[in-house]
């Protein structure tokens, strides 16, 4: 879309907060859980703050597609699933494994793609973007537009940048990099993509072709740009500094905040990474000790109960990147 707001075209980023409520069946295998209206306008306000990050505020329109789906009655929406039949709809790979498994697909995962085409229809459509992903929904909207007397849109798809695993970026999984995320995150992250993957990192995300030459510098050039873009020079320096000291060197970060031990006597340590560190759980923090994820000082935290003098002014560490200064 930056690409052709730089072209003076103006791009229109909708949000799909009545789309939601049914929940894009794309690459899905079930039902997608409804989420309550607290989340939806809380991850709607997060994905606007990401994609403003890249596209030109003046060449952008916002708009939400509650604002016509919402207000079609019974018949209108009637009207719209006259568009496509039923078999063409189930002609979409995820329905047609889950028809062919004898799994449940509810109607309103039919009328999905539906309700997207009809925001095409909605904006008048020129051009409408997506990953290669949504390549069944976008279609949907050339088939439905003209029986609203319009020119059926063109569809342009980019291919899914995949994580460093090799899936699909999802923020629930952890594998993804919020393009407002702090900039030793993103940096951090970014230096996870294996060497293989690097012309398609470099091909999407810079639009450029990847280096000849040593893969490292590639990949840090990469994390630079990535943060550069988000945070500026000054936090993209800072980010690469905190990740050789931390990563290549295995230092503490220079600005380690200062964590309180609880009163208790001896510290019982999977607690404390929980309540102090945000471990997830102490089962969690458990096995962590036990695979030497944990270092006091340096050296690897050897039992559950640490007596508290001896945790007073100890540098803990946590996997990789997760630092804390003991004080009593």
């Amino acid at each position: 879309m930056r690409a052709f707001q730089d072209q003076g075209h103006t791009g229109v980023l909708i949000i799909g907060d009545y789309t939601t409520r049914i929940g894009d069946p794309s690459g899905r295998s079930a039902e997608r859980p409804i989420l309550s209206d607290e989340e939806i306008d809380r991850n709607a306000k997060t994905y606007l703050d990401q994609a403003m990050v890249i596209l030109d505020p003046e060449r952008t329109e916002v708009r939400s597609n509650g604002e016509w789906l919402a207000k079609l009655s019974y018949a209108d929406v009637v009207r719209l699933a006259r568009t496509i039949t039923v078999a063409r709809i189930l002609e979409r790979d995820d329905f047609e494994k889950r028809m062919k498994a004898s799994e449940p697909i509810s109607v309103s995962e039919l009328l999905y793609p539906l309700m997207q085409a009809y925001d095409s229809v909605e904006i008048e459509a020129d051009v409408e973007l997506g990953g290669t992903d949504q390549l069944y929904n976008l279609l949907a909207g050339r088939e439905v537009m003209p029986h609203y007397g319009l020119e059926p849109q063109i569809v342009l798809t980019t291919p899914l940048l995949l994580s460093w695993d090799g899936a699909k970026m999802s923020s629930s999984v952890g594998n993804n990099i919020p393009l407002t995320a702090p900039p030793e995150e993103m940096f951090g992250r970014t230096m996870r993509i294996s060497d293989d993957q690097l012309p398609e990192w470099y091909t999407l995300v810079m639009e450029q072709p990847a280096p000849d030459g040593d893969p490292l510098e590639a990949k840090l050039e990469l994390a630079r740009f990535i943060v550069r873009r988000s945070h500026g020079d000054d936090a993209a320096k800072a980010a690469e500094d905190h990740f050789t000291r931390v990563v290549r060197r295995h230092e503490a970060p220079e600005d380690v905040p200062d964590v309180s031990l609880p009163d208790c006597d001896p510290v019982h340590l999977p607690a404390l990474l929980v309540e102090r560190l945000g471990v997830a759980s102490t089962s969690e923090a458990r096995r962590l000790i036990e695979q030497g994820g944990v270092k006091l000082n340096g050296s690897p935290a050897t039992g559950l109960d640490v007596p508290r003098d001896a945790l007073a002014g100890a540098l803990l560490q946590v996997g990789k990147r997760r630092f804390a200064r003991l004080t009593a």
